[in-house]
């Protein structure tokens, strides 16, 4: 089956916010980094290049993916402590901490990859911001959502993978050969099996929700895509029977980083936990062990007050399980950087 494409301009981006009207790419931004005691990292003053990449943590599961000149925000929450968000019916949540950077604050961006439509990962301010023909890549519900005509302004650009549906992202370097990220849908569930499910799945309080497998590699004449790195992102799920086909569709093929979505989110609230709807410490490292991957980097684990298993329970979990060698960890502001295979 042949992958659709995305074709990509680094010298004709979208721009990301609707008040910024000039085509042309803005001059590359710096993105502040954090000194880390987190090794191995490269230096970071090495120049891009087609094999470099990183990932910079900004908050909740706010995250800027880099390779060649290729720019990926994932879930983008910018709001700040004491904002608050709507969750679904009857649930509220508040921010306990600040993003890294601010929204106008980004670098000139690609795409955005959204696991679901949740205000602490598509919030108001982005929302309203963000220019309606930015491309954007997420479930098929948060795509019928997003461009409704109901919208005053509806998005133009968003584009619905169902599970294990993919979009392969091409862009031409200045040295003449062709980077390209592959974008795959991965099973997720934000509610466990059961009656619950079977509720929701009628009314629609918690949205569908994916996990992405983004393949960063090149393409070559005469040979397709060559996967050269291969990042799993969980988003918001649980340990779900259908997370079982992840490793059934890789077929033996290797997960170098995965960005687990912690934090044991509960709604209605903290002081009222009725329903775990992301997964814990405990879940993490389950997921760990299915999926195998080299390195995981936690993410989205204090950012709101519904999140009530902390980083401190994944340590313990990861140090119990003698993992504590194959996970890093970032704080907000901080960067891993890697190489991607030639």
């Amino acid at each position: 089956m042949t992958t659709p494409t995305l074709p990509l301009n680094p010298n004709i981006r979208i721009p990301l916010l609707k008040n910024f009207t000039h085509l042309h790419s803005a001059p590359t931004l710096d993105l502040p980094i954090k000194s880390t005691k987190t090794p191995p990292f490269p230096d970071a003053t090495t120049t891009a290049s087609s094999s470099k990449a990183s990932i910079y943590f900004i908050g909740t599961a706010t995250t800027l993916l880099s390779y060649s000149s290729i720019r990926i925000l994932t879930d983008p929450n910018f709001l700040h402590a004491g904002d608050h968000v709507h969750l679904g019916p009857g649930v509220s949540s508040t921010r306990q901490t600040n993003p890294a950077i601010d929204l106008e604050a980004l670098p000139p961006l690609d795409l955005i990859l959204l696991s679901h439509y949740h205000e602490d990962h598509f919030d108001r301010k982005v929302e309203d911001s963000v220019n309606r023909q930015f491309p954007i890549v997420t479930t098929p519900h948060a795509k019928a959502c997003l461009t409704a005509d109901t919208k005053q302004e509806p998005f133009r650009n968003v584009h619905g993978l169902d599970f294990f549906q993919s979009l392969q992202l091409p862009i031409k370097n200045d040295d003449g050969t062709t980077s390209a990220v592959k974008v795959t849908a991965m099973p997720g569930k934000h509610v466990p099996p059961g009656p619950l499910s079977v509720v929701n799945d009628l009314i629609g309080a918690v949205p569908p929700t994916n996990g992405w497998l983004v393949e960063l590699g090149h393409t070559k004449d005469g040979e397709g895509f060559q996967v050269g790195y291969r990042i799993y992102i969980s988003g918001d799920t649980l340990m779900v029977p259908e997370l079982k086909q992840i490793p059934e569709y890789l077929a033996g093929e290797k997960i170098d980083l995965m960005l687990v979505h912690l934090g044991g989110t509960t709604i209605p609230g903290p002081h009222l936990p009725l329903l775990m709807v992301t997964m814990d410490g405990v879940q993490g490292v389950e997921l760990m062990k299915l999926v195998d991957p080299d390195i995981t980097v936690p993410i989205h684990y204090d950012d709101y007050d519904v999140m009530i298993s902390g980083l401190d329970v994944f340590k313990k979990e990861v140090e119990k399980a003698g993992l504590a060698g194959r996970v890093v960890y970032l704080g907000r502001g901080e960067r891993y950087e890697f190489d991607v295979r030639e």
